[in-house]
């Protein structure tokens, strides 16, 4: 069924005019309000073409400082466009106390694709359910997020497009795009609608506009922008809802478990480690060729060998197509947006590899363990890091996770030989130290971690490190098996359609 809104009466000229100008001046206060309370606000601008969006936003921001707002554009790069499909969202979403205005934004994208078969029902069902999430996570962490639907009528948006096709200097405006929209405005409004309704969620409502008078569309969105602003500032600090996880888990061990006797000869490690690097590498060239991109998560105790470990995985790869991100604390921009964020920005192109030193799992453990996220952040996280790497599998992502175990002797061990090296002395420092005093309760939380966030599309795989030789050969076994898995699933499937093409026939 078609969305059905009945708009307000529009008001006289005189009217509008004189609510138009106290709504900027008290729209650029708010401004400062967000900037001073940290706010960030996300406002997106949908709805029919000819609606007047791009002319309206380029007035209310016409008042605002530019200091403290961007704009956005929907059009995705090709580079963009092979990476996941919230990522060209994700990372454009403002710092604290700034504004993202989107001309045309997510809904555009996935509605678009869904009126050209782009998209099939299935995958426009899961655009859906990403969105749905990911606008929710936003809300949770403090944003404020205002969705405006601006809409005119059939013969209304057939009459702006022949004015501006009727002169030289506007016809580029009007797209074939465009034309076909209007030609099938029934059929569109029936998917609009079916969009509307399953993304206006109470965290982010949609707001309709009545686009028939420009000066009253503005004051519209104007107005409502005031509100919504006034409202989040009175609810700022609220705590969000720790949801349930619904995702498909794999049962762990606990670290205590974990027996960490395991070796290899020096003999056996020189010969696997040569040919497992030669097998990686020629699995590289087939990800590159399939567009395959590949993830890979290091976590573990502080001088356990990920270094190590990642630099032998990387050694078999062409540096074309690889990048190590090590992960240090947050810089101010990266702490000042969703904690999320600093790694959708970081995420590999199809067919590339990303290899990660410390990962997204820093929220449920360090910030966590010395207070520099609250109790709610770090319980929301966990739900919120099986959503971002279901994202990541939806997508045709591998994505692989590894702790590096070894025990407590071990690791003083290692301390102290690098102590004592002067020139490994760079690598140990005082917080490693006062680390090492609080490994019980880091213990407990790596635990709750991979209990909770080893889903079957991205398990976690412990590294029995206290030999660094079996961590390393166990590493690359388990990549080469997830990448082998993964190609052998996709030739069953091209297999499979290739049957079912000659069955038809």
């Amino acid at each position: 069924m078609a969305y059905d809104v009945i708009f307000d009466e529009i008001p006289s000229k005189e009217e509008i005019g004189e609510r138009l100008e106290k709504a900027r001046l008290e729209l650029s206060k708010r401004q400062m309000l967000l900037k001073e309370n940290k706010l960030p606000v996300i406002v997106l601008f949908d709805g029919w073409d000819a609606a007047g969006k791009g002319s309206v936003l380029g007035r209310v921001i016409k008042n605002l400082d530019p200091r403290f707002f961007k704009t956005y554009t929907y059009k995705p790069t090709e580079e963009e466009l092979r990476r996941p499909f919230l990522y060209k969202h994700f990372i454009r979403i403002p710092e604290a106390g700034k504004i993202s205005f989107f001309d045309g934004s997510w809904m555009e994208e996935v509605t678009d694709g869904y009126l050209t078969g782009a998209l099939s029902k299935k995958d426009y069902k899961n655009r859906i359910a990403s969105i749905q999430k990911f606008e929710r996570q936003l809300n949770d962490d403090g944003y404020l997020l205002i969705k405006f639907f601006f809409h005119i009528s059939e013969s209304e948006q057939k009459k702006r497009m022949k004015e501006l096709l009727d002169s030289k200097s506007t016809k580029w405006r009007v797209s074939k795009e465009d034309l076909e929209q209007n030609k099938n405005y029934g059929k569109v409004k029936e998917v609009f609608s079916e969009y509307l309704e399953a993304t206006n969620q109470f965290v982010a409502p949609w707001y309709y506009i009545d686009s028939s008078n420009r000066k009253w569309c503005e004051l519209q969105v104007v107005e409502r922008m005031i509100v919504c602003i006034d409202t989040a500032l009175k609810n700022k600090g609220r705590v969000a809802p720790v949801l349930q996880n619904t995702f498909p888990l794999v049962k762990m061990p606990k670290l205590a478990d974990v027996k960490l006797d395991k070796t290899i000869t020096d003999e056996e490690y020189s010969v696997e480690l040569d040919r497992l690097q030669d097998r990686l590498s020629e699995l590289h060239n087939e990800l590159y060729r399939r567009h395959i991109p590949v993830i890979i998560a290091y976590e573990g105790w502080d001088a356990a060998g990920k270094g190590g470990n990642i630099k032998r995985v990387a050694a078999a790869l062409d540096p074309r197509g690889y990048e190590v991100h090590p992960i240090a604390s947050p810089e101010p921009h990266e702490k000042a947006r969703h904690h999320l964020w600093r790694f959708w920005t970081r995420l590999p192109k199809e067919g590339h590899i990303a290899i990660f030193d410390r990962t997204w799992y820093g929220r449920v453990m360090v910030e966590r363990l010395e207070g520099f996220c609250s109790e709610n952040d770090w319980q929301r996280a966990y739900n919120e890091i099986n959503e971002f790497e279901s994202e990541l599998a939806d997508w045709g992502a591998i994505v692989i996770k590894f702790w590096v175990q070894i025990d407590k002797d071990t690791q003083l061990a290692r301390f102290t030989d690098r102590q004592n090296t002067p020139e490994k002395q760079w690598k140990i420092t005082d917080e490693d130290w006062r680390n090492r005093e609080k490994w019980d309760s880091y213990e407990v939380a790596v635990n709750e971690m991979i209990e909770k966030t080893s889903t079957t599309f991205a398990p976690w795989h412990i590294l029995e490190s206290d030999d660094k030789h079996y961590a390393r050969i166990k590493a690359l076994r388990v990549i080469i098996k997830a990448i082998e898995e993964r190609l052998a699933e996709d030739d069953k499937k091209k297999k499979s359609k290739k049957s079912g093409k000659k069955g038809k026939k």
